[in-house]
């Protein structure tokens, strides 16, 4: 259960069926979405969410299919509710391409009527005795694209369209002349496996930058907080040395130090939240990424990867926020010159 965590929501920590992706790449449920507070960000990297009801219309087509294939797998180890889909007797086989549990009668009928179409059944012993990797790629080997036309749902699909980007069967590609150019679908889902690795590559070269930044961030809070400690003291000793006459100039001048300082922590904070978000965006980039290499078939690659490249595309064109190395920030010149004149 380790190796699936990344299934889970990642605003709750919680198995849900309508798991949405965001432009950020982070995976909410709806539940966690309609929840969030202000509506329209993404509660883990306050990315702002185009959509004005504050719900993605994309669909995490990958966890939602691995969460129910991997509840098949489940079933079939706790051996719960092991029954024939067709007469309700015992399974014995279990079809990736049906989705079925079969008894052995059934299961003859099946290789007999689908042997042709590639429908491979195993024994629910075997799938049991592998594990949960090996049940999830016997069934990611076994998937299969579907036609665009959904007339045609049945088809086997061959060929990509170049023109309208679909995956299209024989009889659409023939008869239709809108189609064209063409070229081979599994040639297409590796292009686009491929490049959505490339700039999976490119965007760790490129989190470094960020990484630094966030570093160098952190840096120049912890040196505002002790720049003003050691103000507070420095005006705190000197204040000491004046007369009564000029206690309310003590006052205002500490009360200068605290709004300097509060707006400097404001502003360092929004930096160090903005870039803390895309480095999460980030993490959430390769872990979908990887995950999609590991385990997508290739109708999610279809459907999900012009979505990942968006929104990856969006990533490498942002830059990490200049940083700058001062001896001392600089909120407090206008304090230490009017200490001076004192």
């Amino acid at each position: 259960e380790d190796d699936f965590q990344f299934l889970l929501c990642e605003g709750c920590q919680q198995e849900s069926p309508n798991l949405k992706l965001l432009t950020c790449l982070h995976t909410l449920c709806l539940s966690c979405l309609s929840e969030n507070k202000p509506i329209g960000q993404c509660p883990v990297c306050c990315t702002a969410i185009p959509q004005a009801t504050g719900v993605p219309d994309m669909d995490n087509l990958l966890f939602t299919n691995l969460q129910a294939r991997l509840k098949v797998y489940k079933q079939i180890v706790d051996r719960v509710d092991l029954f024939c889909d067709n007469c309700r007797k015992s399974g014995e086989f279990w079809c990736s391409e049906c989705f079925e549990f079969l008894c052995t009668k059934c299961f003859e009928a099946h290789q007999r009527y689908l042997r042709w179409e590639s429908h491979r059944a195993k024994r629910v012993m075997d799938i049991r005795a592998g594990s949960a990797k090996d049940f999830l790629e016997g069934i990611r080997r076994a998937g299969s694209l579907s036609c665009s036309n959904p007339d045609h749902k049945s088809q086997p699909v061959s060929i990509y369209c170049q023109r309208c980007e679909k995956a299209l069967c024989c009889s659409c590609a023939l008869l239709d002349n809108q189609h064209a150019p063409f070229c081979d679908i599994r040639s297409e889902t590796q292009r686009r496996q491929e490049e959505l690795s490339s700039m999976d590559r490119e965007l760790r070269r490129r989190r470094s930058g960020f990484e630094a930044s966030y570093a160098s961030l952190q840096g120049e809070a912890a040196r505002l907080e002790e720049a003003q400690r050691e103000m507070r003291e420095l005006i705190r000793q000197r204040a000491e040395q004046l007369v009564r006459l000029i206690r309310r100039e003590e006052e205002e001048l500490v009360g200068l130090v605290e709004a300097r300082q509060e707006q400097g922590r404001q502003e360092l904070a929004r930096e160090l939240r903005h870039v803390e978000g895309v480095l999460r965006r980030m993490e959430a980039g390769e872990r979908l990424v990887e995950k999609m290499s590991l385990y997508a078939t290739e109708q999610e690659v279809m459907d999900m990867q012009p979505f990942i490249k968006s929104s990856l595309l969006e990533l490498q064109g942002l830059q990490p926020p200049a940083t700058g190395d001062q001896a001392e920030p600089g909120p407090f010149a206008e304090c230490r010159t009017r200490l001076q004149a004192l």
